[in-house]
């Protein structure tokens, strides 16, 4: 665990191309990256050779992942499996040369309408191997809830954490994709505080689901990162800001303000980075994060 708390984020939205994600991190005073999207195309899509030479841009800028925020587990529940682990395998091999032990990944898709309990089984076998090749190969997977795959509302995350939650197996928290699942935030965090390890920071409306900056949903933003903070969470805040349909007001801070129109990639990136910073420093919260 971190002695601080690190703000990171999912830079592929502020733009495909890597140069301007650093550009812009720098820009904010960020130094880690929750890297998914690289040049257009996903982290793991790249081969060791091309992966060594992403990082060799990223040292030479004085970047590191936070995390690698593969697609693992993002499949359906029925389709074939195998392909989708040498895919994981790779995953792992990414994340040494990255020299990064997280790897965010889910728990399926289930069947549109039908219940999940179906398919628990299966789902906890596929995650067991998982878990077994990243205790062999020393990497902890992330798991994070995301809607309508089995770990999709708290109760079945912790029976996800109840079987596999260790070394090697911890939890993501992620506000927005609770609210989208009609989850309360506050009943997720009570039940999944003693597995969380990792926290995404995005909020969202009932009403409708759509993202806005932290603080401004239902999500209990600054009262779960209260929590956190006086339980002494040492850890990273990923911004996944999800923001290219906000058109609500945004202050970015340089003296730029935005009303009434979609944002830019960039745009969405600070709004999220400037929202989550105020929210922190008007709450006197996590004060070290950087």
């Amino acid at each position: 665990m971190l002695e601080k708390n690190i703000i990171t984020g999912f830079a592929d939205e502020i733009a495909p191309d890597l140069d301007v994600q650093i550009r812009v991190l720098k820009k904010l005073g960020m130094n880690h990256i929750e890297m998914r999207g690289v040049d257009g195309k996903g982290l793991v899509t790249y081969s060791p050779e091309e992966v060594k030479t992403i990082k060799d841009r990223l040292d030479a800028a004085g970047m590191r992942l936070s995390a690698l925020g593969s697609p693992i587990g993002k499949i359906g529940v029925l389709e074939d499996f195998a392909p989708h682990f040498e895919l994981f395998r790779h995953t792992v091999e990414i994340a040494h040369i990255m020299e990064t032990p997280y790897i965010r990944m889910f728990s399926f898709f289930i069947p549109q309408g039908e219940n999940p309990s179906l398919y628990r089984d299966e789902v906890m076998k596929r995650i067991g191997a998982m878990v077994d090749y990243a205790t062999e190969h020393q990497v902890i997977l992330l798991h994070e809830n995301e809607k309508e795959i089995y770990g999709d509302v708290a109760s079945r995350c912790v029976e996800i954490m109840k079987e596999f939650y260790g070394d090697h197996m911890k939890a993501v928290f992620d506000f927005a994709n609770f609210v989208q699942c009609g989850q309360d935030t506050q009943e997720a965090y009570e039940l999944l505080k003693p597995y969380i390890a990792y926290i995404h920071i995005k909020d969202a409306l009932k009403q409708d689901g759509s993202v806005v900056p932290a603080g401004m949903g239902d999500g209990h933003v600054a009262e779960i990162l209260k929590e956190l903070d006086q339980s002494g969470y040492a850890g990273y805040l990923s911004l996944e800001p999800h923001l290219s349909e906000f058109t609500g007001y945004a202050a970015l801070g340089d003296g730029t303000s935005i009303h009434g129109r979609k944002l830019t990639g960039e745009e969405a990136f600070t709004t999220s980075y400037r929202a989550l910073s105020d929210l922190l420093a008007s709450s006197a919260l996590f004060p070290w994060a950087k």
